[in-house]
């Protein structure tokens, strides 16, 4: 079925004629006709009738004439769309559960405030799953943080994190300096292995020649403060997420001996991918963002 001749047919339907309809859509007039021979010899009965006040359409024109507004409104909806389409195009991220926690809503805020009609949709995942659907293309850019390195990748670097141990107020553990071999001995509460933050502390262990045997694991960072106030072991977490707690007194920082545990945060790209203008929208306030 070609558009182009229903939208003939409801101009036939508008002007009572078929000059009339040829004028209004800037055809011949043969034109116009040969479209209708073609649409009725395709129906297989006439489709307009000629009266003495114009052309009208049949019953079996005008049966086809109300089946086809549907389609003539979104052929017409989306033609006001079609240059605008990379504006309307959503940006698929996937971030990282510690990066959604903290650095990534209030960079959304300020960009929604400057770009209101932006559409962006956001999956908060594992660093590690963030970069699989990246790489499949379900994700048009990753916010990551780790450790590794990403040379076949677009990378921009948004900063670095530490990580910090903390336990409850109260909690039996020495405020001095304290190695990881005795903090090893408490119960620890720890994010689910295959997250940035249990890989960092994992391999910091492993330099040691330790390795965490946990009481708590779970995906959720907020969980395992809970767990940690309520006295129950000793977590490991990003010095932004606890900073609220420990500044009221809700928990305290077990300092760790000659211990420094630091996660950077990226935002990665596929190397070929067409970078659309929300997503460069996107990228530039970032970049902007690191600059200040």
């Amino acid at each position: 079925m070609n558009i182009r001749y229903l939208e003939i047919l409801e101009a036939i339907e508008q002007t009572k004629s078929f000059t009339g309809a040829a004028k209004k859509l800037h055809l011949t007039q043969s034109a116009v006709s040969h479209a209708v021979a073609e649409l009725e010899e395709q129906a297989g009965t006439p489709l307009f009738q000629r009266l003495p006040r114009g052309v009208e359409p049949t019953r079996c024109g005008r049966t086809l004439l109300e089946e086809s507004r549907e389609l003539l409104a979104a052929s017409r909806k989306l033609d006001q769309k079609i240059n605008h389409l990379e504006d309307l195009t959503t940006i698929q991220i996937a971030s990282s559960i510690t990066i959604a926690s903290f650095w990534l809503p209030s960079v959304l805020k300020e960009l929604k405030r400057s770009y209101p009609d932006l559409h962006v949709q956001v999956r908060v995942v594992s660093a590690h799953a963030a970069m699989d659907l990246l790489k499949t293309g379900e994700a048009d850019i990753a916010f990551w943080e780790g450790a590794d390195s990403f040379e076949s990748f677009q990378v921009i670097s948004l900063g670095t994190y530490r990580l910090a141990a903390a336990c409850a107020p109260d909690y039996p553990i020495s405020d001095h300096p304290v190695p990881l071999s005795l903090l090893c001995r408490h119960p620890l509460l720890l994010r689910e292995c295959g997250s940035a933050v249990r890989d960092t502390f994992d391999h910091t262990l492993s330099l040691a020649g330790l390795k965490a045997s946990p009481v708590w694991e779970s995906v959720n960072s907020f969980a395992l403060m809970k767990a940690a106030g309520a006295g129950l072991g000793v977590t490991i977490l990003p010095e932004a997420l606890l900073s609220d707690s420990l500044r009221q007194h809700k928990l305290r920082r077990i300092h760790l001996e000659n211990v420094s545990m630091e996660n950077h945060m990226l935002a990665i790209l596929r190397k070929e991918q067409y970078i659309t203008r929300p997503l460069q929208i996107l990228l530039d306030y970032i970049r902007s963002d690191r600059e200040d």
